[in-house]
């Protein structure tokens, strides 16, 4: 009698290529398990508030419907309101003016102590720890020391100008002059960013390799020409980063505004942040206030496109 028998080795095969198939799938599960926390997490504290304050924008929201939980859609209606309020098209104008104000001042003065303090001096550790202590401290805090320092009365800064004569003896109104205010409230922005532009660009600093000074400086090439062609390429990545930040902290700022001016005198200061709590929690339109915060939104998803696809476009230079 001939007994018949399946070939083992094929049996084998067979279970080989099943286990092969299943080790991509497990992996990518595996990734995925990995990542799900974080993909949670950011939809309930980011992705949720975001569509809801979407569709709030469409809706009649009030103080009362949080007890008849009733909020009409009323379509474009807090959208043209919005648009045709005057007080929100200064304070767009007022959102550009301070941030493209704060961040130019934060940078420059920024970069210049990062540059002086990558040369080594006695105490220089001391004298940049010191130099943080505007970063550290709580922005409204700031706010409030610099709102007495600007007061034109009795403030610090108008006594010491008064006493040098270089303004009458009524002083400077910094924060109560619609044609001073906004640019008193930037450059007390400047002085809470500069630490932390310094202390950023000074790690860029630190990781350009010291070889390419020395050749620089070997080919006769003076400081200001050392700096355009090797500095600043060093530092773009750096740049790019401290720039993005100073944005997105910069164009939605609130409390500084605040403290300093409350987005007076006569509307001057109004930026869209203000504007946004003046609708939700002063007049509390809540739909009119969701419609300032998604043009903030919106505004900052614009800027990050395009820091990506500058990322994107020198990352495919560099390959």
């Amino acid at each position: 009698m001939t007994t018949i028998t399946s070939p083992a080795p094929a049996s084998g095969a067979a279970a080989t290529k099943s286990a092969a198939t299943r080790a991509p799938l497990r992996r990518g599960l595996l990734r995925w398990l990995f990542v799900a926390p974080a993909l949670a997490y950011m939809a309930l504290f980011f992705g949720y508030p975001l569509v809801r304050n979407v569709v709030m924008s469409f809706q009649h929201y009030t103080p009362k419907t949080y007890f008849t939980g009733e909020a009409p859609f009323n379509g474009l209606d807090n959208w043209r309101a919005v648009f045709a309020n005057e007080l929100f098209t200064d304070a767009l104008w007022h959102t550009a003016l301070f941030t493209v104000g704060s961040l130019l001042g934060q940078f420059t003065v920024g970069l210049a102590l990062a540059v002086f303090f990558s040369r080594r001096f006695r105490l220089s550790g001391f004298v940049r720890a010191i130099l943080l202590l505007p970063w550290l401290v709580p922005m409204v805090v700031s706010a409030v020391v610099w709102r007495r320092i600007l007061d034109q009365d009795h403030g610090m800064l108008n006594t010491a100008l008064r006493a040098v004569g270089l303004v009458p003896q009524d002083g400077v109104p910094w924060l109560s002059s619609p044609g001073v205010a906004l640019l008193s409230a930037v450059l007390v922005n400047i002085w809470i960013g500069i630490p932390f532009n310094m202390v950023i660009l000074y790690g860029g600093l630190q990781e350009i390799p010291r070889d390419l000074y020395e050749a620089a400086s070997l080919d006769g090439s003076g400081p200001w020409r050392t700096f355009r062609s090797i500095t600043l390429p060093m530092l773009r990545p750096v740049i790019t980063v401290v720039l993005v930040l100073g944005f997105m902290s910069t164009v939605k700022i609130l409390d500084l505004i605040l403290a300093l001016t409350s987005g007076g005198p006569a509307d001057s200061t109004q930026t869209l942040g203000t504007v946004t709590y003046q609708l939700s929690f002063l007049q509390l339109d809540f739909g009119q206030g969701a419609v300032v915060g998604n043009v903030l939104i919106l505004i900052s998803a614009v800027f990050a496109v395009l820091y990506l696809r500058a990322n994107r476009a020198d990352f495919g230079k560099g390959k």
